[in-house]
């Protein structure tokens, strides 16, 4: 039976292989980085669960695993995924979270299953507010600080209410010590999510968070995938296509997802597609700091009715 290690529990592969019918096809609910995840629950807890169960060919994914086990023993927040727990036998590493049943953003926004209704404006920004204040809390309570690395559409899972976590911190790194401003790394994470600098120079800052955030921030809005090679040449890569309509304001209406059908106040929209444009500027110090996007969100986050007629002066 398993047993408590600083809050995180440690089980046995036999528990896991029960939880998930021995790992069967029908339990995956994806693959995150670095292996596959299933759906299982956990008789002596009495919880459902997801099960990341790690590549066993090569141990590539060795040091992410334990990065991964490390940053979640040290923070608690509600919009970062809880771990509760890991399995280290033989071969075999597992991570064992708390189940989200709403499945990642991507799957809501960007492959969306046929019949499955797309997510409506204020549900998008509410995503964007909690995956925002997750970030913040990594970058500005987290002790030591944590620069996140690989924010994208698929490791932000959703609970039953679409309230977001971030998941899949194999690749997140350790901010800078003490008189430092960067952390120096390989060039990991996503094409087309990465920060150009960091991309370039491999510095890593909060500020390449945020970066990220910017493009993931922009797919909510659009509806689009950072690069969709099924799209038309020119509206491939989503950051060159939304370049010239960030610069001509009569065009804004054409980045907004045709899915939501014109429903979204046009003010927001305006509002949103800003925090985008200052989240992507090219010069990480002209970015602002996630708390900065989290009050700016927080706004937009609210439903139209619940706003003081105060809040909406000032805002044309």
């Amino acid at each position: 039976s398993s047993k408590r290690k600083n809050n995180l529990r440690v089980f046995t592969y036999q528990e896991l292989a029960v939880a998930t019918d021995n790992f069967n096809p029908s339990c995956s609910v994806g693959e995150g980085g670095f292996g596959k995840v299933f759906k299982g629950y956990i008789e002596s807890i009495d919880q459902h669960v997801g099960v990341k169960q790690l590549d066993s060919n090569g141990r590539q994914g060795n040091k992410e695993f334990f990065s991964e086990i490390i940053t979640l023993s040290i923070v608690q927040h509600p919009n970062l995924v809880k771990l509760i727990g890991y399995c280290v036998e033989d071969d075999q590493r597992l991570l064992v979270y708390e189940f989200m049943p709403n499945e990642s953003l991507e799957t809501h926004l960007l492959a969306l299953p046929p019949g499955r209704k797309p997510l409506d404006w204020t549900t998008r920004m509410k995503i964007a507010s909690g995956a925002a204040k997750g970030l913040e809390y990594l970058h500005d309570t987290a002790d030591p600080q944590i620069i996140y690395r690989d924010f994208k559409a698929s490791n932000i899972l959703l609970d039953e209410g679409f309230h977001p976590k971030l998941s899949d911190f194999g690749l997140a790194k350790l901010g800078p010590t003490e008189g430092k401003d960067h952390v120096s790394t390989r060039v990991m994470g996503t094409y087309g999510y990465c920060a150009p600098e960091y991309q370039r120079t491999g510095q890593l800052t909060t500020k390449s968070d945020v970066y990220s955030f910017g493009v993931v921030f922009l797919e909510i809005i659009s509806g689009r995938r950072v690069v969709d090679p099924s799209r038309p040449k020119e509206e491939q890569n989503l950051l060159h296509w939304a370049g010239p309509l960030f610069k001509d304001r009569i065009q804004f209406t054409k980045m907004a997802d045709p899915l939501l059908e014109g429903n979204y106040p046009q003010k927001c929209l305006y509002q949103a597609l800003a925090i985008a444009a200052i989240c992507l500027q090219e010069e990480a110090d002209t970015r602002p700091l996630m708390a900065d996007v989290v009050t700016a969100l927080e706004f937009l986050a609210t439903p139209l009715e619940e706003k003081k007629p105060t809040e909406l002066v000032g805002l044309n």
